[in-house]
This record gives structure tokens, C-alpha cells and sequence, in this order.
């Protein structure tokens, strides 16, 4: 089992970083290793929507299909993909601060199977590091729009 947490204190208010976060088109302008993402189903966001992504990972490329399981605007987002050789749940949750600032907790868990499960150490390692990055380009996404300003879209 893989199960790997990430947080950062992002100095936005909840509601800007969590509309943000949860949009998935803006997935690859945070998410280092996203590439692409593409609505399967129709918008907008909410239990049973699909959204497939293309990613990089460990040198590989991954195309795979998350789907919503609880959105809870502005509180949290999970997701869910059962493709491939990692299936991941993906949890997002948002907490105010204070008025100003947020922090995200980024959560990814799953059983890999076949080869993944024997490199499992090395992926949370890797996962963990790589969520750090994000959640930080995150932020400088977010603060440089800058206070009173709308996060951009």
C-alpha cells in the first residue's frame, strides 16, 4: 500500500485555492507531471464526472480516467482511477487559516499491483517529493495574482 500526504499553508483565501485546485483544466498548470487533462463526461464538476489526464511518471507515460467520488465545494475533492498498474485515490481538502491564507492537504493512496508493488517504497519517496513541488507551484501560482486579485483561471 502506497499512502502519501502532502500539505501547504497557501497564502490565498480557501474558497480562491480550492476553486482553483479542484478545476481540472488548470491540473496541468500546477501538477508538474500532468500533461494534459480532457472532460469525458459533462461538466461541471460532481460525483460520477470523468476527467481523463496524461502524465509522466518514473519515466513512464500514464493515461488514465480519474473519477469524482465527493466534491464538497471549497472542503474537499476525492477521486478515484482503478486503470493500470497503480490504482490511486487522490484526496484534496481545504481548511481556512484565516482569512488570507489556506492549507491544502493532498493525499494519494493505493495498492499498486504486478511490478508497481515491488517498487512501492521508491514511488512514495518519489510521490512525495514531486507533491511538495506541486503544491508549491500551486502557491506561486495563486500568491503572485496577489491580494484582492482573482485567482487566475
Amino acid at each position: 500500500m502506497v499512502d502519501v500526504t502532502t500539505e501547504a499553508i497557501i497564502r490565498r483565501p480557501c474558497r480562491e485555492v480550492a476553486d482553483y485546485a479542484a478545476d481540472p483544466d488548470n491540473a496541468p498548470s500546477w501538477y508538474s507531471r500532468i500533461d494534459t487533462a480532457e472532460w469525458r463526461s459533462p461538466r461541471p464538476l460532481a460525483p460520477g464526472a470523468r476527467i481523463a489526464f496524461i502524465a509522466r511518471f518514473l519515466g513512464r507515460t500514464l493515461d488514465y480516467t480519474y473519477e469524482i467520488e465527493e466534491y464538497v465545494p471549497g472542503e474537499r475533492l476525492v477521486m478515484r482511477t482503478s486503470e493500470g498498474p497503480f490504482p490511486m485515490r487522490t484526496e484534496y481538502t481545504w481548511a481556512a487559516v484565516d482569512a488570507s491564507r489556506t492549507r491544502m492537504t493532498l493525499r494519494n493512496s493505493g495498492a499498486p499491483h504486478g511490478f508497481s508493488r515491488l517498487v512501492a517504497p521508491v514511488m512514495a519517496a518519489a510521490m512525495r517529493f514531486i507533491n511538495r513541488g506541486d503544491l508549491r507551484r500551486l502557491a506561486g501560482i495563486l500568491e503572485a495574482a496577489g491580494p484582492g486579485a482573482e485567482a487566475p483561471s
